[in-house]
């Protein structure tokens, strides 16, 4: 299927899917007049990449595990690195907890 149909069957937009495409996360066929042809195993992986970026994991990470997809076990060194993401990201939550804070606080004083 050409590249407006293969948005509207996967949910995204023509542009997300060059984006991948430029990214290495999928590999759309070619018609011979150079047009995109997705098949529908490229729909199904643009539909996990998309739950891969929603759940916070960025391009690199998911890129590492999308040959990794369905497979019984994923390498602890892929696990380590998600963990270490998240423990950064939670770091990251901390402190902007701690500046709304502070903005909550500095806020009941003036009002």
């Amino acid at each position: 299927m050409r590249i407006g149909a293969a948005a509207q069957a996967s949910g995204v937009s023509p542009r997300s899917l060059r984006y991948y495409e430029d990214e290495g996360l999928i590999v759309p066929g070619r018609f011979s007049n150079g047009y995109r042809d997705y098949c529908q195993s490229t729909i199904d992986r643009v539909a996990a990449i998309r739950s891969l970026l929603e759940s916070g994991l960025p391009v690199r990470l998911v890129r590492d595990l999308l040959p990794h997809l369905g497979a019984e076990t994923v390498c602890a060194e892929f696990v380590n690195e998600v963990t270490q993401y998240r423990d950064r990201l939670a770091e990251r939550v901390a402190v902007l907890t701690a500046q709304q804070e502070a903005l909550d606080a500095y806020l009941r004083e003036v009002t």
